[in-house]
């Protein structure tokens, strides 16, 4: 009877055992599962929702077209035999399985600064929460000697920049939002300016450049900072996260690139997470020196009195004002107002010019299921119809930027032609 009472208390106890082991794992997997998401892994990884993570994806460079691999955990065409250490020099170090460097388009400068946990749990979920898919990786378009891999060494050695700097406050919530931003997020990728090597300039705060906005295709990702005319000055914690959450708030919508990344990576954070990340942006002092704008209200007086002599007032009431109305503040939570918005006021003009060209739908989260979209002006409207809208809405309402000229709107055209007959 004690044998077998014995046996039975020690099977418990293996049954006990592995019943925890089993909730670790599945515990492991779902926290990966957030986390790619919070690094926006299926941005670039996926182009066939029916596969996700098996990779495609074709990414532009200056010296020709990369394409994203399969990091499914298929043994054959993708992650299935990498070890834990294998993922680890790929993500933070920018080190493929056999050795080679891969191209910086893998924010790897910014991964360097994940934690072990995270990376552990990252592992689990791309070698058992995602269903394997055989596709070949695809190889780029980079022509020889250019796509050759050893050059990639030297680029790493000199340019690529793993360092982390003391953090700037003991802040719980704020050492959240900074780990988020500048690693899982990787949002200085897109947000900071690029060197002459097209390496990042800065990873954190410490340095002047950081988040200050950069050219990414024929957009312009703009200014993460303080700055009050281009950047978050004028944004409170709420307007942070409204836009963060749902792709809007009082002051803007996201468009182009961003539109993604709110639908398949912030919307999906939690209300912590996403105060976090408000935290840390909103203590950015301003990196520019601006002036904060000042409604006036010439610009719908003007609209309304039917004086359309302003550059790009008629092409304004011809093609937006219906949207966007003559006093420039749009219908909230529907149209955006271009009154005092910020993405729109970046000393470069990219951005509105390629919205206008190629109009896009908003994002669609549960809270707006519509996707409302502008539509595109490319057929309509020639460059310096553009170029004249474009310099219009930069002006008006007491917005103050740059005026935009032809041999700017001719050049995303052709990039957004270029590109599309790729």
């Amino acid at each position: 009877m004690k044998n077998t009472l014995s046996v039975l208390t020690f099977c418990g106890f293996i049954s006990l055992f592995s019943g925890a082991a089993i909730a670790d794992e599945e515990a492991a997997i779902e926290h990966g599962r957030y986390l790619a998401s919070a690094a926006d892994c299926g941005a670039c990884h996926t182009v066939d929702e029916s596969k996700p993570f098996a990779g495609g994806l074709k990414i532009t460079s200056p010296v020709g077209n990369i394409y994203s691999t399969n990091i499914t955990p298929d043994k054959s065409t993708g992650i299935g035999d990498y070890s834990y250490l294998d993922l680890v020099r790929a993500v933070r170090q920018g080190i493929s399985r056999d050795g080679s460097v891969l191209y910086p388009a893998m924010p790897y400068p910014s991964y360097s600064r994940l934690t072990d946990d995270d990376m552990h749990d990252l592992y689990a979920f791309f070698q058992k929460g995602v269903q394997p898919q055989s596709q070949p990786n695809r190889e780029t378009d980079i022509p020889w000697p250019l796509n050759m891999r050893w050059p990639l060494h030297i680029w790493k050695w000199a340019f690529a920049n793993d360092s982390v700097s003391t953090p700037q406050s003991t802040d719980p919530q704020w050492l959240r939002g900074a780990y988020i931003v500048q690693s899982l997020g990787h949002c200085g990728a897109c947000h900071t300016p690029r060197g002459i090597a097209f390496q990042e300039k800065a990873l954190d705060e410490t340095d002047s450049d950081y988040l200050t906005g950069a050219k990414i295709d024929t957009w312009y990702a703009p200014d993460l900072t303080g700055s009050h005319v281009s950047g978050l000055g004028e944004w409170s914690q709420q307007d942070v996260i409204d836009y963060l959450d749902t792709g809007k708030n009082m002051r803007t919508t996201a468009f182009g690139p961003m539109k993604e990344v709110i639908t398949k990576s912030t919307h999906q954070m939690t209300d912590d997470d996403l105060k976090a990340i408000a935290v840390y942006l909103k203590s950015l002092p301003a990196k520019k020196s601006e002036m904060p704008l000042k409604d006036d209200l010439q610009t719908a007086q003007s609209l309304a009195l039917g004086d359309v002599s302003a550059i790009g007032a008629q092409g304004y009431v011809d093609n937006c004002s219906a949207c966007h109305r003559s006093d420039g503040k749009g219908y909230q939570n529907i149209f955006p107002a271009l009154a005092h918005n910020a993405a729109i006021l970046s000393n470069d003009p990219s951005s509105v010019i390629s919205m206008i060209l190629l109009g896009g739908a908003q994002a669609v989260t549960e809270s707006d299921i519509t996707g409302i979209a502008m539509p595109d002006f490319a057929d309509q409207l020639n460059n310096k119809q553009v170029a004249d809208i474009a310099t219009f809405i930069r002006n008006g309402w007491g917005n103050r930027a740059p005026p935009v000229t032809e041999a700017d709107v001719a050049k995303i055209r052709q990039a957004i032609m270029g590109a599309k007959t790729k």
